[in-house]
């Protein structure tokens, strides 16, 4: 990527610190009781009971955490992380083949922006179910539905069926995770599975090379996840920091050997009207070692309408965001990818419902009229 264009340079406030905080206590949590053969999701024992409260405390104080013993065959991850290294490393001209557009929403790009600065990385796109029915428009009125189909390279040969079969295990240990957090929230564990049906999950594999000035741009800018769920793979070079909820430091997540990080994305943090909150990250580069890491974007079906699941909404605590429309709002997401925005692009918080104390203070002068 050569030198450093002002595109890649953040605003002085967030440009990033080089020297490093180690994150200190972000959950490990061990889900080997999962594969237990006498234990079971649906009818949990005491180690499933206690995995639960591990998984909840997890996401309310961290919103980040990380897992062993997931059932992921490492085999499989080494593979994808050999394909992903295989695929970066050839000349630009191969990999833009399968270049992204605004038409073709997956495959190849290396012009992300986030934040409207933008990311020293490449990355390689794939969806999970091919085709991906997603909304052609952002525009609410429009109801044309568009099909997204992977673009696969013709190089390494054996790409395709690596990504696919890894995909797959990694599918299985988010619907496991999604079931362990339904459990924490007081709710039956596959309350959440019915929204994956048609589901627009995809998997990125990331490329950060080295870049000549780390104190000026980053890898991936500050940013929440919109999804409901993200399963990290990262590989043995760190540079994963968490903004840390307790103090707001800006936190390193130090690589744990066949771990994978898992974070809360914004709809569950909807879903579960603020009991757990998405939490802002970034993606730090160095001027000396490339990088790599394959996160698994777990989301629902396009025709998803995203709001505080009604068991966990009563009068003491009514529901804080209004119903949005998740392929609507992940549309118009995608939109700022391949243009610089004028204004900031949707958040959940555009969603979110008047405060009570506003509610109060509105019945009260409609009241008195």
């Amino acid at each position: 990527m050569g030198e450093v264009d002002e595109a890649f340079v953040q605003a002085l406030e967030h440009r990033p610190k080089l020297s490093v905080t180690e994150a200190e206590g972000i959950p490990l949590i061990d889900l080997s009781a999962l594969s237990a053969t006498n234990t079971s999701i649906k009818n949990p024992d005491s180690t499933i009971r206690d995995l639960v409260v591990e998984i909840g405390n997890a996401c309310k104080n961290w919103g980040f955490f990380q897992v062993i013993n997931h059932g992921v065959p490492s085999d499989k991850r080494r593979s994808i992380e050999n394909m992903a290294r295989k695929f970066f490393e050839q000349p630009l001209e191969e990999k833009r083949k399968v270049r992204r557009d605004e038409k073709k929403v997956v495959g190849y790009y290396d012009t992300e922006h986030t934040k409207n600065v933008r990311d020293w990385k490449e990355v390689f796109d794939f969806v999970v179910e091919s085709p991906c029915l997603m909304p052609a428009s952002p525009d609410p009125e429009e109801k044309e539905i568009a099909e997204t189909y992977n673009q696969w390279p013709d190089y390494p040969p054996e790409f395709r069926e690596v990504c696919e079969e890894y995909a797959k295990e990694v599918e299985k240990l988010a619907y496991k995770l999604m079931e362990l957090i339904a459990l924490s929230l007081g709710l039956p564990p596959d309350s959440f599975n019915g929204f994956f049906k048609d589901q627009t999950t995809f998997v990125r594999l990331n490329h950060y090379p080295p870049c000549p000035a780390p104190h000026l741009a980053l890898g991936v800018g500050r940013h929440k996840d919109a999804g409901a769920l993200t399963v990290l793979a990262q590989a043995g070079v760190g540079g994963l920091e968490v903004k840390r909820k307790s103090d707001g430091e800006w936190v390193r997540v130090k690589p744990t050997p066949d771990a994978y990080i898992i974070n809360v994305g914004d709809i569950i943090q909807v879903w579960s009207n603020d009991a757990y909150e998405s939490v802002e990250h970034r993606v730090m580069v160095n001027s000396e070692k490339e990088r790599f890491s394959i996160p698994f974007f777990f989301f629902p079906s396009h025709y998803t309408m995203v709001k505080p699941l009604d068991e966990l909404t009563n009068e003491q605590n009514p529901a804080k965001y209004r119903a949005y429309s998740w392929g609507k709002f992940l549309t118009t997401r995608k939109g700022s990818n391949f243009k610089k925005l004028d204004v900031e692009n949707v958040q959940i918080y555009h969603f979110r419902v008047q405060e009570l104390a506003d509610k109060l203070d509105g019945a009260l002068s409609i009241n008195s009229k």
